[in-house]
């Protein structure tokens, strides 16, 4: 049955990497919100299942889109295929990402490349295919990493570096699509319980010592942020970060 809510009612979100996760979270929240959603996936096609149903129970339309963000027509394919069967855009949330793990000199030329298409080319792309659907009152908003703030252990030296290009890529933005009426803004996700950071992981409890709170997000702490960033709460927000990690980068 459709909910009667208001606040995203009549727009359309596209969710990259929406299967899992802060994904899924996401994706549910702006349904929950009134948006219709699409997402894109790459493997995970049981649960892409899972995550049409669920906005499907909320009687809100969604597509499942195949697109791999890495790749230099994955991000504009599904922009593409969100209008063609929903009729627009009017958000959209960068979220697809990988965590590569390891000392700088076992970084190969592969992994490198991969990163950096799926945290910077693959944002870039998909933003500029999407700002061309907007109006006023669109909305940009890409998922960074508590690690741009603040690097306490070794090994994630190429994630950190991908994730902090983003920070620039949002404020340039901003002046670029602000006379339009058109927000840009970056979230900080902290350690969150998900299955790439499992909080009962192997080494969750070496993770805890650098929060605040002391513990792991739940991916809606973060879909919360960027419910309200998208809402009419986000009308003023742009070209800003905003950290949900916990105290992390306290």
């Amino acid at each position: 049955m459709r909910q009667n809510v208001a606040g995203l009612a009549g727009r359309v979100a596209l969710v990259t990497g929406g299967s899992r996760g802060i994904g899924a979270a996401i994706v549910a929240r702006l349904a929950r919100d009134g948006a219709d959603v699409a997402f894109t996936y790459v493997d995970a096609e049981d649960r892409a299942k899972t995550v049409v149903a669920e906005v499907e129970a909320l009687g809100r339309r969604v597509v499942a889109v195949r697109a791999d963000s890495a790749s230099s027509d994955g991000a504009s394919g599904a922009v593409e295929r969100t209008v063609a069967e929903l009729g627009r855009l009017d958000i959209l949330v960068n979220n697809a990402g990988v965590f590569p793990y390891g000392p700088i000199e076992d970084v190969s030329l592969a992994e490198l490349d991969r990163t950096l298409a799926i945290h910077v080319r693959g944002v870039f792309l998909a933003t500029q295919a999407a700002v061309r659907q907007m109006g006023t009152g669109g909305r940009v908003i890409s998922i960074g990493s508590c690690f741009v703030e603040r690097v306490p252990y070794a090994g994630v030296s190429l994630y950190a570096m991908t994730k902090s290009a983003l920070i620039g890529l949002t404020r340039g933005l901003a002046r670029d699509l602000g006379p339009r009426g058109i927000t840009v803004n970056l979230v900080h996700p902290g350690s969150t319980d998900t299955d790439m950071n499992p909080a009962d992981g192997e080494s969750a409890d070496h993770e805890r010592t650098f929060i605040a709170l002391g513990h792991y997000a739940e991916p809606t702490d973060i879909a919360a942020t960027v419910g309200h960033l998208a809402g009419e709460g986000g009308r003023y927000i742009t070209g800003t970060s905003i950290a949900v990690d916990g105290g992390f980068a306290a």
